[in-house]
């Protein structure tokens, strides 16, 4: 094998120019909020795992549809082996119309809904040249080729477990970890990847508790966390249909920091979550601790509404 390095020597210039131009790196706006901090770009793999019914595929098709939306030139990819382009479309009429998912499955529209569709319709069809879904077979190869021909710069992969690779392995792990390289590959060529993942059996054991969600809970843990820049675990939170959070297990470029958000499901829209009414788990079982500080500043409150030293 002939040596293949580059001495810092070399490399200092080009570098030191980077630095000092002040240009950031580029990045794909995916919402406003919580999810503003979502850095989703060139170059970047983002893994997103969560419990079934979670709403995952919902929160990554948002975040697609709201970067074509937010950058003019974005083209995007969808791989999606569980649901046809329709169905996925369907999903963002909902999100774009506000007109319950369920009436928009089954086509039960009435006269009041007809704004709201035009409207949504509308907001989609100003998208429908730089989005593109993948047909079968299924394939890292396919996913390729396609993602050449159609000049993709976002890719989505939904799930990774479901996609075959190109080496042909029999056994689950080495599928996943050459798999995980291809993808590293796309995303080094300058495509931003986004990778939708199963859980393992464990995280199911422990009933999804956010509390409890590590990397090791992603289904082929080690291939798929090595790779990635950033990794998610999208969980709902105990005796609250509506609230999730977004566990950020990792950070390669800054620092993880979990989103609260809401998801509304007949809408299939998530938002940023009230923090005063957002409680997050407690491991412990009972209720949430609460800050001291807020404490003092609620009995401070009720002191003054009883006529007491403002």
């Amino acid at each position: 094998m002939r040596p293949n390095f580059q001495p810092l020597a070399r490399l200092f210039d080009d570098w030191r120019g980077d630095v000092l131009s002040g240009k950031p790196p580029t990045l794909y706006p995916v919402g406003d909020g919580e999810q503003a901090r979502v850095e989703i770009g060139p170059g970047l793999v983002t893994i997103m795992g969560g419990a079934p019914g979670a709403g995952k595929t919902a929160l990554v098709m948002q975040w697609v549809f709201e970067a074509l939306a937010r950058t003019d030139d974005l083209r995007a990819l969808v791989c999606n082996v569980e649901m046809s382009p329709s169905v996925l479309i369907d999903r963002q009429l909902a999100r774009l119309s506000g007109i319950d998912a369920r009436v928009i499955r089954h086509r039960q529209f009435a006269p009041e809904h007809k704004d709201r569709l035009d409207a949504g319709m509308a907001a989609i069809k100003t998208l429908a040249d730089r989005l593109a879904f993948v047909g079968p077979p299924y394939s890292l190869e396919n996913v390729a080729h396609s993602a050449d021909a159609f000049n993709a710069d976002l890719l989505v992969i939904d799930y990774i477990q479901r996609i075959a690779s190109r080496g042909g392995e029999t056994d689950r792990r080495g599928s996943i970890d050459r798999a995980m390289n291809e993808i590293r590959g796309f995303a080094d060529a300058g495509v931003a990847v986004i990778v939708v993942a199963a859980l393992n059996r464990g995280a199911e054991a422990k009933g999804y508790n956010p509390d409890a969600l590590t990397l090791a809970s992603f289904r082929e843990s080690s291939e798929l966390e090595y790779g990635a820049d950033d990794c998610f675990i999208l969980a709902p939170v105990s005796d609250a249909d509506d609230l999730a959070v977004l566990k950020h297990l990792k950070s390669r470029h800054g620092e993880c920091r979990d989103l609260r958000l809401r998801f509304d499901k007949p809408r299939q829209r998530f938002d940023d979550a009230d923090p005063f009414n957002f409680a997050p788990p407690s491991s412990g079982g009972g209720k949430p601790k609460i800050n001291p500080k807020v404490v003092a500043l609620w009995n401070q409150a009720e002191t003054d509404d009883d006529g007491g030293p403002a």
